[in-house]
């Protein structure tokens, strides 16, 4: 497997087992280095995200991104990542 973005490799599970912190942190790497997102404007997390799909969290922000204003939301392996730009 790997990132969706920068295609990054991930360690698998029967690698070695630090892979869930490596892996991680390859995750929030895709999402930060040389994001691009798809709006600025969103409070609330969009229904059907595509994988690898950036927003830059809008003020007063509710749902899953309640309590994210202004930090960079990835949608990644089925779930939202919330980092600080």
């Amino acid at each position: 497997m790997q990132s969706i973005n920068l295609k990054l490799p991930y360690i698998s599970s029967t690698q070695a087992s630090p892979s869930i912190t490596h892996n991680e942190a390859l995750r929030a790497l895709d999402a930060l280095v040389q994001p691009v997102v798809e709006t600025i404007s969103l409070a609330a997390p969009p229904t059907n995200p595509l994988s690898g799909a950036n927003y830059l969290v809008a003020g007063g922000a509710t749902g899953a991104w309640a309590g994210q204003d202004g930090r960079i939301a990835a949608w990644q392996d089925g779930g939202w990542m919330v980092l600080e730009p």
